[in-house]
Order: C-alpha cells, then structure tokens, then sequence
C-alpha cells in the first residue's frame, strides 16, 4: 500500500521539476493553469494520502532525530502561500514544524550578513521548517529594487556588476552545504497567472472579511510583473541544483498547488525514509522489567496488558 502511494506521489511531482543546468523561461515552460490529468474530486483523495504520509514520515524523522527538512515557499502577492501551508501541514505534529515569514529586515539583520537572518530559522534535526518567503527574496524583490541594497550597506566590492551571479553561488553553496549535513533543502514555487492575480486582488476588495489582506503596496509591485517574470526565471535557472532543485507548482487552482505542495514534501520524506531507532538488547530488557511491573499494579478484573487484550499483542 505505501509503495503504491509513493508512485502515484513520485508520478506527480516529477514534471514539475526544474532540470538542474536547464534555462528557464517561465511564461514558455510552465502554465499556471495545468492540472495534469486530475480533477478536483480526484484531487481531494490524492491530497489527503500526501497529508496522510507526512503525518507517517514527520513521526519518523522525529524520532530518528537524523535528518531536518527546510521548505521554502515563493510565490508573487496572492499566490497562496498561507493556505498552502496551513491545508498541506493539517494532519501534523505542530511540535515537529515551524514556519517563519520574513518581512523587510529589521535593523539588527542588516547588520549582519544577507543569510544571517535565515540561518537563525533553520530546522533542527528531526524537524520541518517552512519559510513563508526566503533567503530568495535576497535575489527577487532586492533584484527588482536595488534601491534596497542601499539600506544592506555593502562595500563597494560587494556591489555592482555580478552581484547577482555571486549571490546565485552563495546560495547554492548554502544549501549544499546544509544538505551534506543532513538537511534536505526543498523549494516550491507557486506559479500563479497575471489574471488569477488580479482576480484575488478584487476578492480581497471586495469581500469585508478579506479587506484586511490587501495593501496598495501589492497592486503597485504588481506593475513590476514583467521585471518579477525575469528575475524568477533566473532564479530558477542559476539555482536548481541535483542537491535542491525548484519545483515550480501551478497556482491558478489552489487545490491543485495543495496537492503538488503535499507530494513534494512526501516524496521528499519518502527519499529520506526515516526509521524508528532500534533499542539496544540492555534497553529491552528494562522495557520487559518495566512492563512486569505494570501488570502486577492491574486492579482487580482489568486486564494486565489492555492494550494487549485490545489488539490481540502481547509483544512488549
């Protein structure tokens, strides 16, 4: 049954994939509006299986306490970043997930270096971490306004022509390097359309209890769509690597991108597979002696081992 679970996880994951070394043109080679072969009801079923296998998996990996996993979510204003993160992380131990949402740094982080603020944030072993937005904003919204280079205070060295080719190799040296440490680096993407932007934009004017999620600082960035369309593509060129490539989801359906999300992550912690660690001979011997001890404490007409009777065990 999990085998059959994960091939249908891997199947759908895997277009979605941007090629390490590959050249990304976004409008070209991904439709915000795609939705493979699937419908909304198919849909339902699949993403309650990828929430159902990181529920399984995020046990796991809390327990070996081995490996942590850091998911990145990018996306323009409206993209569905939130929802994504509070439908695909329903069924998990919110003790084993943090997410942090980087707004504009505050004084003490631009005192330090540009990644300073988003180390602080990184997972510990045996833990998610979800970055709602991320050290990618260093490259996007910096990239499409270099006036806020001015407030990092760089030396003149740091600045200037090549500034973002560097940037593309610390990043992936970053991640690399946190990757051979044990922490698997995921990003996602959310690819949504020009109109499906708009579209959200007047529902959140439109609807009261929306009001509070508009700015007019969005519908401003949004005349910058054609300079955000260049700067995510190279992005997504310059830093799809074997050891953190992107995955650039279609987020025009939100319960498609839920999905991908869910699936991407699973497969992530499938690739991973987490084990429960193994007591020591010693060990077992202590639970053994613990439980002799537990039995004699039964009351009168309950069952030594309930949990035994219940489920026909009587393994220790």
């Amino acid at each position: 049954m999990a085998d059959t679970r994960a091939e249908r996880i891997a199947e759908l994951t895997a277009p979605l994939r941007v090629k390490p070394g590959s050249r990304v043109d976004l409008g070209r080679d991904f439709d915000p509006r795609y939705k493979g072969r699937l419908d909304k009801e198919k849909g339902a079923e699949l993403l309650k299986t990828g929430v159902a296998l990181l529920a399984e998996y995020q046990e796991r990996l809390a327990a070996q306490n081995t490996y942590g996993v850091l998911l990145c979510l990018q996306a323009l204003d409206a993209g569905g970043k939130d929802s994504t993160i509070r439908h695909v992380m329903s069924g998990v131990n919110p003790q084993g997930v943090k997410v942090s949402s980087f707004k504009v740094p505050s004084a003490e982080e631009l005192d330090h270096d540009y990644l300073w603020r988003y180390t602080l944030r990184l997972p510990a072993r045996g833990e998610i971490a979800i970055f709602n937005r991320s050290h990618y904003e260093e490259v996007l919204v910096v990239r499409v306004h270099p006036e806020h280079l001015d407030r990092q205070r760089l030396p003149e060295t740091a600045r200037g022509q090549g500034i973002w080719q560097r940037r593309y190799r610390d990043i992936n040296n970053w991640e690399r390097y946190l990757t051979d440490n044990g922490f698997r680096v995921v990003k996602i993407f959310l690819n949504i359309s020009r109109e499906e932007q708009r579209t959200r934009f007047m529902k959140r004017i439109d609807l009261p209890e929306k009001n509070w999620k508009f700015s007019a600082a969005d519908v401003r960035e949004r005349r910058r769509w054609d300079d955000y369309q260049v700067a995510f593509s190279e992005m997504l060129s310059e830093t799809s690597t074997k050891w953190a490539p992107w995955y650039v989801v279609p987020a025009d359906r939100k319960w498609f991108a839920r999905i991908c999300t869910a699936a991407i992550l699973a497969d992530t912690l499938i690739g991973l597979d987490p084990q429960y660690p193994v007591v020591s001979v010693e060990a077992r011997k202590e639970l053994q002696s613990a439980k002799r001890q537990l039995e004699r404490e039964a009351p009168a007409g309950a069952p030594a081992d309930p949990y035994a009777a219940e489920h026909g065990d009587g393994k220790g």
